[in-house]
């Protein structure tokens, strides 16, 4: 199994190579690029929450404390949160994230459990998708954050397999552990139906979340509009079935025949 070093190591290099790429080549916000590469790079973390103790967690957890409260302060603006509720909430949820999930983590976690695992790669994806951002936010931006969760997180799942693999009597055999990172399910039922769940329910925020949907163009209309009738132009008269111009009577004219001179 690789160690910390390896992958905290490893992510960020990711972290780095797609934040520049996207920086350089699709004209990404420079914050935004900081941003997402350095979500890659603890995401390569994440998937060690579940081993009870240690540096992982420790960091993993001071880091989402601190991250998560900023990233709902447009949240907290689009329902006319005041500003000192904003505080008293961050600081809520900092404490929250800090002591009361690290702990529920360590406690109902097993090692190389379904955090080891591809739907728990996806799910901390929608997470950051529905957090990064609201209506104010560029849908791009949301997914190129999202994506670079994933992909720190999946770097982990792959550096554990390949661990996972030994030359042994110049033949490549695989260790007992191989196949327990980049998996769909678990031996556990309880683990299985709890990030599935938890999927599930991601997944249908993230389909109502009506900010990440493209926003509607009025449609053109195929009538003409008629000019200003003071214009004065040659358009100004309404036009169809609606207008009838006024003919004035004609005067009867004079009859000059010679029968009336006699």
């Amino acid at each position: 199994m690789a160690g910390f070093k390896t992958h905290i190591s490893f992510s960020t290099t990711l972290g780095i190579g797609y934040a520049c790429g996207a920086y350089a080549f699709f004209d990404m916000p420079w914050t935004s690029c900081v941003i997402a590469g350095g979500l890659c790079s603890v995401s390569g973390m994440l998937p060690d929450l579940d081993s009870g103790s240690g540096r992982p967690i420790r960091e993993s957890m001071g880091f989402a404390a601190a991250v998560i409260p900023m990233m709902c302060l447009e949240w907290f603006e689009a329902v006319d949160m005041p500003r000192e509720l904003m505080i008293v909430s961050a600081v809520g949820l900092y404490l929250l994230i800090r002591f009361g999930l690290a702990s529920a983590i360590t406690k109902y976690t097993v090692h190389r459990g379904m955090f080891h695992s591809v739907p728990a790669a996806v799910l901390a994806a929608l997470v950051v998708l529905l957090l990064s951002g609201g209506q104010h936010t560029r849908v791009d931006i949301r997914l190129f954050k999202a994506g670079g969760v994933l992909i720190g997180y999946v770097s982990h799942l792959m550096l554990d397999e390949l661990w996972s693999l030994e030359w042994r009597y110049g033949l490549l055999r695989r260790k007992k552990s191989f196949g327990t990172a980049m998996k769909l399910w678990g031996k556990s039922l309880w683990g299985n139906l709890s990030v599935y769940g938890k999927l599930a329910a991601a997944a249908m925020l993230v389909g109502n979340d009506t900010t990440l949907l493209p926003p509607s163009t009025p449609a053109r209309s195929t009538t003409r509009q008629s000019a200003a009738p003071d214009s004065g132009g040659p358009d100004s008269r309404p036009s169809g079935d609606m207008h009838r111009e006024q003919v004035e009577p004609r005067q009867p004219m004079a009859d000059h025949s010679p029968r009336n001179f006699r």
